[in-house]
């Protein structure tokens, strides 16, 4: 009966989800040696150790995701659910929010230095979906009917986005919109990935980011632009470009587009143009601009 009971454990075990917080850089780690009960010397043996623990997992079955583990973040958690930050079980508990809220990217048995630029890349997808729907929350109510402009402006950021995709010639499509504007300039990448006779497969929550800057950037009449590398097997890669305006994309002509593309954005300088791809003018998306005083 006892070995039963044992292997019955054994498999609840392994349909038990976990979640590690990582803690992704050096100065990170360092700002959590400040507490005692955190006994990691240094970071290339911390970086280790988490790998061999999330290869552990996935031999015996486990599925365990990776959160971005952030000191400041920790330390707030602490303080206002007055929990000693000084404390495993502390940790253990934000770590547990992070999982539900924060960050993630499931660990699949790749090297751990494979997996952090990707866990790196959805902090800051999410940190600027949110900080862009901040800003759109706060643009308030029409004066004249009362509409939400927020909402308004990602309606027609989601209908330009399907628009754009509709026209878009086959092949799988690498979008990036960026808009300008204080304190720093927002920029939001998409892939719409197609298979033959299929409409593109979206990632959710790219998605969501995209059209969440593209909104801020038609609300707010701030410089942006959008670009769209389309790959297709047989063929050159195609680039097309638009810029905002007039709560709109008023497309780029193929000569800009590939002054876009061959520029370097600090400098200024010229840069030799790639072979096999093409600087093209985008397809008419078919779409009727609202005047720039009317936005909705």
């Amino acid at each position: 009966m006892a070995h039963t009971d044992q292997t019955m454990r054994r498999v609840l075990r392994r349909e038990i989800a976990g979640t590690i917080g990582l803690l992704t850089d050096e100065h990170d780690f360092r700002a959590m040696r400040r507490y005692r009960s955190f006994t990691f010397d240094d970071y290339t043996t911390y970086f280790r150790q988490v790998e061999a623990v999330l290869r552990a997992r996935a031999s015996q079955g486990t599925h365990t995701t990776v959160a971005l583990f952030d000191p400041e973040d920790y330390a707030e958690f602490c303080s206002t659910t007055g929990l000693d930050p000084d404390a495993p079980a502390s940790r253990t508990r934000f770590t547990a929010q992070l999982a539900a809220t924060g960050p993630t990217v499931p660990y699949e048995g790749q090297p751990l230095a494979d997996l952090l630029p990707a866990l790196v890349d959805e902090a800051v997808r999410q940190a600027t979906w949110e900080y862009a729907s901040m800003l759109l929350a706060r643009l308030g109510t029409c004066a004249g009917c009362g509409e939400d402009l927020g909402r308004a402006a990602y309606l027609r950021a989601s209908h330009l986005l399907v628009r754009i995709l509709d026209t878009a010639p086959p092949g799988d499509h690498h979008l990036v919109c960026s808009v300008s504007g204080p304190p720093e300039t927002l920029v939001s990448v998409l892939h719409a990935d197609e298979n033959a006779g299929d409409a593109p497969h979206l990632d959710e929550a790219e998605a969501l980011e995209f059209t969440s800057v593209l909104a801020l950037g038609l609300a707010t009449d701030v410089p942006g632009g959008l670009v769209m590398r389309t790959t297709a097997p047989g063929s050159p890669d195609r680039v097309y470009g638009w810029r905002l305006r007039g709560y709109g994309l008023e497309p780029l002509t193929a000569g800009e587009v590939f002054d876009a593309y061959c520029t370097d954005a600090e400098s200024g300088d010229l840069i030799s143009p790639e072979s096999n791809v093409d600087y093209c003018e985008p397809p008419d998306l078919g779409d009727e601009n609202p005047a720039p005083g009317h936005r909705h």
